[in-house]
């Protein structure tokens, strides 16, 4: 089955000649997968990001999903986040192998995301599914911590010689100050979700909506706000109407969740930044958009 230019590219720029062993055992991973497994894998999905991603049926009849990664410590934590959320709120976990880096999911239809319907009404639907995902960590867990995350600002630093450019100085001073503040003074670490915006939120049956693609990290609950609030926004940036829509957000999500507005406005300025740096340790480009959705939460902060 022919692995997508785009996917093919991807991999090759984040792996090197890694990736492009593993793109080269692919399909002979998916036969063998197939057998072992006892499924079909279909043509995979259009729009791959670092994983390759297509539609299964299995010879039972059940609709699934089969996702190849190269092996990592990120693909075990959302292996095991899978396993913890047991199809409660979240796509249920059918295969794994963590050593092959493949993962046999449930197929979710009719799978239409959050994002395709009113802002409001998502941000409510968002906030419980949240609420449904939380956790309490196990003894022993393979999650990274939001801590560990957070460090991606010092590489940022060290990137640029204490400097912060191409990124905004006033920017990166603030996420870092928010960052070290908000650990201080977090509430008890749970199971996180990770990403859970627009698009990894989906419409179900089994239940009304399912989240998927988990990133599984530890933190404390109001973090995992900060994909929802910073996601989803004009684009091109609108500064006005983001930052209307920012603030109403917030304002739900407190409310919805319980918590105080600083707290979840200063977690999503510094997960902006963070996702901007993420972005350009990839891709070796800013992400503008994230940048500018900081600044419109900065904007907030002060008023």
């Amino acid at each position: 089955m022919p692995v997508p230019d785009q996917l093919a590219r991807t991999i090759v720029t984040l792996y090197g000649e890694q990736g492009l062993g593993w793109l080269q055992r692919l399909p002979a991973q998916i036969a063998a997968l197939e057998r072992r497994w006892a499924f079909q894998a279909h043509s995979p999905f259009a729009e791959l990001s670092a994983a390759y991603v297509a539609p299964a049926l299995c010879a039972d009849g059940t609709e699934a999903v089969l996702k190849l990664a190269l092996p990592s410590r990120e693909l075990v934590a959302e292996i095991e986040a899978l396993r913890l959320y047991d199809g409660r709120g979240a796509a249920r976990l059918l295969r794994a192998d963590a050593a092959e880096g493949a993962l046999l999911i449930e197929r979710i239809r009719p799978g239409t995301p959050l994002a395709d319907i009113d802002d409001s009404q998502a941000t409510a639907i968002a906030a419980e599914v949240m609420k449904r995902l939380w956790r309490p960590l196990p003894p022993e867990h393979p999650f990274p911590t939001v801590a560990e995350w957070g460090e991606g600002l010092v590489r940022l630093r060290a990137c640029f010689g204490g400097g912060t450019s191409p990124f905004p100085e006033p920017l990166v001073d603030r996420a870092e100050r928010l960052f070290a503040g908000l650990l201080q003074s977090a509430a008890e670490p749970v199971l996180l979700h990770g990403d859970l915006h627009h698009w990894n939120i989906v419409r179900a049956e089994r239940e009304p909506w399912l989240a998927i693609d988990p990133k599984g990290v530890a933190g404390e609950p109001i973090y995992e706000a900060g994909a929802l609030i910073r996601n989803h926004l004009p684009e091109p940036p609108e500064p006005v109407e983001t930052r209307r829509l920012l603030a109403r957000r917030i304002a739900q999500l407190a409310e919805a969740l319980g918590c105080e507005r600083e707290r979840l406005v200063g977690w999503a300025l510094a997960q902006a930044v963070l996702a901007a740096w993420w972005s350009y340790e990839d891709s070796g480009q800013v992400w503008d958009l994230a940048m500018a959705t900081a600044e419109a939460l900065m904007a907030l902060e002060r008023e």
